[in-house]
Parts: C-alpha cells; structure tokens; sequence
C-alpha cells in the first residue's frame, strides 16, 4: 500500500473516531450533565408507559428516576367544579382565539380546528351544544373493549374522542377493565379507584361538565349523569393545576375535555410518537386550553388509545409503536349524537 493511501485510510479512521468521541460525549452530557430536561424528558415519557420503561432504568438508577418524578408533578386546584359559573350565554369576540371558536353557523353542531404548536399537531372540536354529549361504553364492558370508531357508528355519533383508562398489565390490556369510575345514565357501570391523579370527570343532568374528588355515590347523588374516572384535572374554575417541570407524564399522545364558560365543550387529541409530532406534556394541554378559554378541563387516557372520530372516520394519526393496529380497542369515550 502507498504512503498516499495510508495516510487518506488513516485521516478517515481519525475523523470516524473523532465523530465517534462526540457522539458519545453528548450522549453522556445529555444523560448525566447539568442540563436536566432531555433526563426530565426521558425518565417521565418512559416512566408513563407500561413496557417501555427501560428507556430510562437502563441509564438510572431507581433513586434517580424516583427524583426526576418527584420534581415532575401535577398539583391539582384543591377545589371541585363550581357548576354555577357555566352560564351559556353569547359572547362578543375576546381575541383570535375566541373568533375562532364563536364563528360559526347556527346550525352546525361542532366544528373542527387544527392545532399547532412547538413539537406538536393535533386537533380541537368545539360542540356547541353539550345537551347532545353522551357516554358511550364498550358492548362488552368487563370483558374486552371496542374500537371507539365503532362505538361511534353503533351509537350514530358524528364526533367522537376516548374517555378513561383500563386495566393493562404489562401493556397487553384488552380494554374491557376500566380503571375507576364509570356513569352512564345516572346509573354506576364500574366503582371507583379513589388513585391520586383521577377524579370524576362528567356531564351534569343541566349538561354541564364537572370535575371533582367525589366517590361514585355523591356524584350520581349531586346529578351527574355521564362520567368517567381519570386525570389529572387541568383547568378548575378558570384556575390551572399548578405542574412543576412537565408534570410527571412526558411526551405522549394525549386527549383532553373541557367546556368553556359560555358551556361550549372542547375536545382535544394531541399525536405523539412520530417525527411530525413528538406528543405533548400536561403544560402543552393547559397552554393550549386556555388559550381558547376554557374554564374546566381534565386530562383523558392518551398513547395508542388518544382517538379523534369525525363522522365514522378517525382524523388524528394515532401510531401504535408495538404492533400494526393503530389504536387500541377501549372501555369507553364521549360522543356527540345529533
């Protein structure tokens, strides 16, 4: 071999070992450094799925993750829904924002608006009259789950997004088992689980959403007509959860229910997973719910189950990382019935 080729072989082996060394550099300095958000983003996105936890155990210790989710948490307004204060009412436009929402014809029953933000797509639905906003529940609830986008055809819904969450051991649950509290007419399908982070999460008789720490008894007693069980709750009275960090949840794809002050309801499915929309965390879902003024809002069950149907077809792009379905099947969402 020539000196000139030896040296060229030689000059490319260094640059491979020099872009080698900084590769591994900044992989170290991201995982150990002092800058603590790609380590905050690692531990809770892995940490808040069923089987895909060792993202973060195989770079930290159990003390070291257990830190990084202390200093990620939701702190909750300590006060439920003050169903008074929902007054439908037509209001002049506050700003872009509300334009957007209030300019429509008067006889559409929703209307669909694209989000768009830092790192994230999605899209809102605005319902305009929460009378027509029902409960629908898996025909075999307690054995397996349905595909919300046939639940909504059965049920003749023209929108539709998931509810609550189920059991799912090991992340191979079949969506028949909710987790906490299901109502559906007034009448109790499921108890609940009293966990820290879910409260009821429901339609009034008077169609009017309420949020609180209340046990399955109170909330059929005070007039709760359609609910489930989840969080955590994002927007109480007008007041928003306090979340330190991301709140402890990561990047997911998430869904999300809220009603304004004038009664009109929100829902709101972010994607995730995927290099058009890395998901949102818990200050993403408040950043964006009130910029279009709600007043109430909660978190619903996200990852593969975070489902948007608009006339019997899904129009989010749900991405199921562990096989080819897109979406899971689910216990339960809400639906709008014209």
């Amino acid at each position: 071999m020539s000196k000139k080729k030896s040296k060229k072989k030689n000059k490319i082996f260094t640059i491979i070992l020099a872009f080698c060394d900084i590769v591994a550099i900044t992989v170290l300095f991201l995982l150990y450094g002092p800058y603590r958000g790609f380590r905050d983003w690692l531990v809770t996105t892995a940490m808040s799925t069923m089987h895909h936890q060792y993202f973060a155990t195989t770079f930290y210790s159990e003390d070291a993750i257990n830190r990084v989710l202390e200093d990620n948490v939701v702190i909750e307004p300590e006060f439920n829904t003050d169903i008074n204060l929902i007054v439908a009412e037509k209001n002049t436009y506050i700003d872009e924002y509300d334009k957007e929402i209030l300019d429509h014809s008067d006889n559409d029953l929703y209307k669909i608006i694209e989000i768009k933000g830092k790192g994230y797509n999605g899209y809102m639905a605005a319902i305009y009259d929460p009378s027509k906003i029902k409960l629908v529940t898996s025909k075999y609830l307690g054995t397996k789950g349905e595909y919300l986008v046939d639940m909504a055809k059965r049920e003749g819904a023209v929108l539709a997004i998931n509810g609550g969450g189920f059991v799912d051991v090991n992340g191979f649950g079949n969506g028949g088992s909710p987790v906490g509290t299901v109502i559906k007419n007034g009448k109790i399908l499921s108890t609940g689980s009293g966990a820290a982070g879910r409260g009821i999460i429901g339609f009034t008789n008077d169609d009017k959403l309420y949020l609180g720490k209340i046990s399955e008894e109170e909330a059929v007693r005070i007039g709760i007509r359609d609910a489930v069980e989840f969080g955590p709750f994002l927007i109480v009275n007008g007041q928003s959860s306090f979340i330190n960090g991301n709140g402890g949840y990561g990047h997911h794809p998430r869904s999300a229910i809220a009603q304004r002050k004038d009664g009109i309801v929100l829902f709101l499915v972010i994607d995730g997973r995927s290099l058009k929309s890395k998901g949102a965390d818990m200050n993403d879902l408040v950043e964006i719910l009130l910029r279009y003024h709600a007043y109430n809002a909660a978190n619903l069950d996200g990852g593969n189950s975070s489902v948007l149907v608009v006339d019997n077809e899904i129009i989010n792009h749900p991405y199921n990382w562990d096989n080819d379905e897109v979406t899971r099947p689910i216990p339960d969402g809400f639906i709008l019935v014209p």
